[in-house]
C-alpha cells in the first residue's frame, strides 16, 4: 500500500482531538454541507483490503464489519457481492488508495442503515438487475453524519440511492446517481430526511427522482441529464417540505420530457437561484434560466421563499451553473482513474442531448465490463 497515501492522511487528521474542537474539524479537506464534519473512522484501527472476496479475511465485507476502522485498499477491481452488505458505524473508507481503476461493488445492496459518522470516497456501488426487487445501491435509513465523495451510485433496482427515514446531516458531494434499472429506474427518493447536502453531483439517465426531494434539502451545483418523466421532483405531500434549488444545470436527453423540475405542491417551500436548462437535445449547449412557472403552476406550484430556508449557504462552494457543469465533467464520481462505464455517461452529458438511454438492465448499456485485479507491487 503506498505510503504517501496513509502520510496524506495523517497530515490532515487530528490526534486524538477534545469534543469542541472534534465539532469543528472537517471529514477531509474539502468536505463540504451538512456531512463535513463527519468524523468517520478518525483514531480508529487501519484495516486493509486485500482480497476481492465477496468474504472472509481481508475482504471489504469483513473490514467494514465494525465500527472505528480506517479502510484502505490494497488490491483494486471488482467485488461481486453474493449477499448484501451492511457497513458498521465510525467507518472511514478510503477508495483512493486502491490501485489500478479502483473498486467496484457489484451485484448487491450495500447498507449504512442505522449507523453514524462515516466516511467514504472515491467507490463505485453498483447493485444491477441481479440485486434484490425493492432494495438500493446504497441504502441509508435513520443514518447521520455521514459524507459521500467521488462516488458511483448506478444501477439500482428500486432508487440508485435511497435515503429515508429520519436520515440527517449528511452530504453526498462529486458523486454520479443514475442510470437505474428496472422495476422503477429511479435516482433517489430522499424521504423523512432533514439537512442532506447534494452538491456537485451529476444525475443521469434516470426515469424520474432526481432526487424526490421530501424533508430539508440543499441542491446546490449539480447537473440533472436525460431525465425521463421529471428531473428534480419536490415532494407533493401534505407534509411541508423544503428545497433550496441553486446553481443547477438541467440538460435534456434523448428520453427526456418536458419537466426538468415537477411534481410539487403548495406545501414544497422553494428557494431558487441561478438555475439554467437546456431541452433543446440539439447537441449545443445553450440553456436559459428556470423560471418559476417551470415548478409548476395552481395547485402544482410550489411556494417560493425569498432566501435560503434549509439552512445557511455558507456551508458549500457555490459556481455559476456553467462552471459546475464543467467541473463535473471534469471530477465527478469516483474519477482518480474513470472506467469505462462512468467514461461511456460522461460521454453522454458531452453530447448535450444527442446521446444517452434510460435503461432496463445494465446489460442494455454493456454491462460491467472485465476489470482484472490490481495489486501494488511489492513494497509500495
Amino acid at each position: 500500500m503506498k505510503t504517501w497515501i496513509l502520510a496524506a492522511f495523517a497530515a490532515w487528521s487530528v490526534a486524538h482531538p477534545g469534543d469542541a474542537e472534534l465539532a469543528s474539524v472537517l471529514a477531509f479537506p474539502g468536505a463540504e454541507g451538512f456531512g463535513r464534519f463527519a468524523t468517520g473512522g478518525r483514531d480508529g484501527e487501519t484495516v486493509h483490503v486485500t482480497s476481492l472476496d465477496d468474504a472472509g479475511v481481508g475482504s471489504f465485507r469483513d473490514a467494514v464489519s465494525k465500527p472505528h476502522r480506517i479502510v484502505v485498499f490494497d488490491v483494486g477491481g471488482t467485488i461481486r457481492l453474493k449477499s448484501n452488505l451492511a457497513a458498521s458505524s465510525g467507518l472511514t473508507i478510503q477508495g483512493q488508495t486502491a490501485p489500478g481503476e479502483g473498486v467496484t461493488l457489484y451485484g448487491r445492496s450495500v447498507s449504512f442503515s442505522g449507523q453514524k459518522n462515516i466516511i467514504v470516497r472515491y467507490l463505485r456501488f453498483r447493485e444491477g438487475i441481479a440485486g434484490d426487487r425493492g432494495k438500493c445501491s446504497v441504502n441509508l435509513s435513520s443514518g447521520s453524519n455521514m459524507m459521500f465523495d467521488h462516488c458511483s451510485i448506478e444501477w439500482g433496482r428500486w432508487d440508485c440511492l435511497g435515503l429515508t427515514q429520519g436520515s440527517h446531516d449528511i452530504t453526498f458531494q462529486n458523486c454520479i446517481i443514475g442510470e437505474g434499472v428496472d422495476p422503477q429506474r429511479f435516482g433517489s427518493l430522499s424521504d423523512s430526511v432533514t439537512n442532506i447536502t447534494y452538491t456537485h453531483n451529476l444525475w443521469i439517465n434516470n426515469q424520474s427522482r432526481n432526487p424526490k426531494a421530501k424533508g430539508k434539502i440543499q441542491y446546490i451545483n449539480n447537473v440533472v441529464y436525460n431525465w425521463g418523466v421529471c428531473g428534480l421532483v419536490g415532494g407533493h405531500s401534505g407534509a411541508n417540505h423544503f428545497q433550496d434549488v441553486v446553481g443547477n444545470y438541467f440538460i435534456a436527453g434523448p428520453n427526456s420530457g418536458s419537466h426538468a423540475v415537477g411534481e410539487f405542491k403548495a406545501t414544497d417551500h422553494v428557494f431558487q437561484k441561478d438555475n439554467i436548462v437546456d431541452a433543446d437535445k440539439d447537441g449545443k449547449l445553450k440553456g436559459r434560466p428556470l423560471v418559476a412557472g417551470d415548478f409548476g403552476s395552481g395547485e402544482n406550484a410550489p411556494t417560493f421563499m425569498n432566501s435560503a430556508s434549509v439552512g445557511p449557504l455558507t456551508n458549500v462552494t457555490i459556481e455559476a451553473a456553467a462552471s459546475a457543469l464543467s467541473n463535473i465533467l471534469t471530477h465527478v464520481g469516483s474519477s482518480l482513474h474513470r472506467d469505462a462505464v462512468d467514461a461511456r455517461l460522461i460521454d453522454a452529458v458531452q453530447s448535450f442531448g444527442i446521446r444517452g438511454k434510460i435503461i432496463h438492465t445494465e446489460t442494455e448499456a454493456g454491462g460491467l465490463g472485465e476489470k482484472s485485479e490490481v495489486r501494488y507491487p511489492p513494497g509500495q
